[in-house]
C-alpha cells in the first residue's frame, strides 16, 4: 500500500492562507452557477407508479368498505410491527371475519412494501402520495376511516379509472403467475414480473450448451 502525504506548505502559503482563498473562490464560483438541486416545493418531483408513500386501504366499490378480509398476513409480515388489526367472526355469515379495528402507525413504518405484496386481495397499498407531513403524532396513527379517506383522495387524483389502477407491489416480483391468487394476477411490466430476469429456468435456457 502506497501512502501519499500532503506536501508541506511553504512560508508564502502560510502567510497568504492559500487554502482559505481556494475555498472562497470555490464558493464564489458556485454562488453564481446554476443550481443542481430541485427547488422544492416550486418544482415537484416526478413520482412513478410503485412509489411507496402514504398508506391507504382500498375501498371496495361494491360494498363501500375496505377490501380487507382480516387474514392478518400484513400484520404478521410487517418487520416494524406497525400494523394493528382486531377482528371477530360472525356465525350468521359462516364465520366470516369482520374488521373491528385496523390501524397503521406511520411513524414506525419502514415502507418496505411487504404488506402490499402479501395481501391476497390487494386491500392495502402505499400510494404515490408523499406530501403528508404533520405537526402532531396522533394524525399519523391511521385508523381504518383515515386509511379509506387516504384512498379516496388518492383515487380522485388518478389520471384514469380507479379500477384500472395497478400497483406493482400488488404482484410480487419474480413469482410465476400460476402460483398467485386470482386478485394478484395483474398486468405488470416484463421487468417487474421477472420475465426479463435471467434466473432459474431463464438462466438454464440462456446458458444451455448448443447441441451439435
Amino acid at each position: 500500500m502506497q501512502i501519499q502525504y500532503k506536501p508541506k506548505r511553504s512560508w508564502l502559503g502560510t502567510i497568504l492562507h492559500v487554502e482559505i482563498i481556494k475555498g472562497l473562490s470555490l464558493t464564489l464560483r458556485k454562488l453564481f452557477s446554476r443550481p443542481v438541486t430541485r427547488q422544492y416545493p416550486e418544482e415537484k418531483p416526478e413520482i412513478r407508479r410503485g412509489f411507496r408513500g402514504q398508506h391507504a386501504l382500498v375501498r371496495d366499490p361494491q360494498t363501500g368498505t375496505s377490501k380487507c378480509i382480516g387474514c392478518m398476513r400484513c400484520a404478521v409480515v410487517c418487520p416494524s410491527r406497525c400494523i394493528r388489526i382486531r377482528i371477530h367472526k360472525e356465525p350468521a355469515t359462516g364465520n366470516r371475519r369482520i374488521i373491528d379495528c385496523y390501524r397503521i402507525e406511520a411513524l414506525r413504518c419502514v415502507y418496505c412494501g411487504y404488506c402490499e405484496e402479501v395481501c391476497p386481495v390487494n386491500a392495502i397499498v402505499l400510494t404515490e402520495v408523499f406530501e403528508y407531513s404533520s405537526n402532531d403524532r396522533p394524525s399519523l396513527f391511521f385508523t381504518m376511516e383515515q386509511l379509506l379517506g387516504n384512498w379516496d383522495r388518492f383515487a380522485a387524483q388518478l389520471q384514469g379509472p380507479v379500477d384500472e389502477y395497478v400497483n406493482p407491489f400488488w404482484r410480487p416480483r419474480g413469482l410465476p403467475e400460476h402460483t398467485l391468487p386470482a386478485p394478484k394476477r395483474l398486468p405488470v411490466s416484463r421487468e417487474w414480473s421477472g420475465e426479463e430476469q435471467v434466473v432459474g429456468k431463464n438462466w438454464r435456457r440462456h446458458h444451455r450448451p448448443e447441441q451439435s
